[in-house]
């Protein structure tokens, strides 16, 4: 099997040359997989104890997930090792979406800067769960701007660092769990207690990737805003709702050197969310610099792994 450094790289340039599968897209047809386990373990018609459902939850989430972790620790011990790296390396760059967040991210910049507000509000609303039917510009821009920065972490950094950390199981593990959180883990009646599994475990494996994405934000920003950098992280990341997403988002919104979190508006409720970061509203023209920032920090990422890996 390749290195772990050279196979970050090349999967950073096939997710940079080939972009998100359009088609046959294996994370849908797991989606799907993950649906019908839902509709089957977590029916709405039934009422059940908290217990009762968080125990749902666990067997939903073992169903999912443990078979085809199975399935990927055969398979490298099967395949010759040739195909068994490029096995991995196949599952790196389904894992990946640094250049699907970058056009989703061009998809909302561009209508934005030109103040085309209906086109931009149906842009950012694929990617964010608030209400996006009434945001101005600068609303659009920060849900816009939070959203890289705390996808940049998930279906960047942290598959990156699962990679490197244990290879093929490890990505797949962290992206099932991860797009599992996604479907279940919302704090509403149906999935309080049956999403509960998948929020805690994405929570723990995602915790030290976004410290270290944090670190990497406050490693890429000016020399003369570190500082700034780092007192945001430690202050303002903690009081965020999410234990993961704010030291990220406070440290990335520092080192673009513009404020987010604020008011927003999720299923007709207003949520009052902590401030993060220090400056200005972002525009359309954060976007591409918070692009920019998640792109630096995972070629820094590869090319450092790559180099530890070349002088060992």
């Amino acid at each position: 099997m390749a290195a772990p450094g050279l196979s970050l790289l090349l999967g950073l340039a096939a997710d940079r040359l080939l972009g998100e599968p359009r088609r046959h897209h294996p994370l849908v047809y797991f989606g799907h997989w993950a649906q019908w386990l839902e509709q089957r373990l977590n029916p709405p018609s039934v009422t059940r104890s908290d217990v009762a459902g968080r125990a749902a939850g666990v067997l939903a989430l073992l169903l999912a997930v443990v078979p085809l972790l199975w399935l990927s620790v055969w398979l490298l011990h099967a395949l010759p090792g040739w195909a068994a790296a490029l096995l991995s390396l196949a599952g790196l760059y389904a894992a990946l979406g640094l250049r699907s967040l970058g056009d989703h991210a061009r998809a909302i910049a561009e209508p934005l800067a030109a103040a085309d507000l209906p086109a931009a509000r149906v842009a950012v609303a694929q990617v964010v769960s608030r209400d996006c039917s009434t945001l101005d510009q600068t609303g659009i821009a920060r849900a816009a701007t939070e959203s890289v920065l705390e996808n940049g972490a998930d279906a960047v950094f942290a598959s990156l660092f699962w990679f490197a950390l244990a290879g093929l199981p490890g990505v797949l593990l962290h992206r099932l769990v991860n797009t599992l959180d996604a479907m279940w883990g919302y704090r509403n009646q149906r999935f309080v207690d049956f999403g509960w599994a998948a929020a805690r475990l994405d929570d723990v494996l995602g915790w030290l990737p976004a410290r270290l994405t944090a670190a990497t934000y406050w490693l890429l920003a000016p020399a003369g805003n570190r500082p700034q950098v780092w007192r945001c992280w430690q202050q303002q990341g903690r009081v965020w709702g999410s234990p993961n997403a704010g030291p990220v988002m406070a440290a990335g919104a520092a080192a673009l050197g513009v404020t987010l979190g604020g008011p927003a508006q999720y299923h007709g409720r207003v949520s009052e969310r902590p401030l993060l970061g220090a400056g200005p509203a972002p525009q359309a023209a954060t976007l591409a610099a918070a692009m920019t920032l998640v792109q630096r920090g995972a070629w820094l990422w590869a090319l450092l792994w790559w180099l530890a890996g070349a002088v060992r």
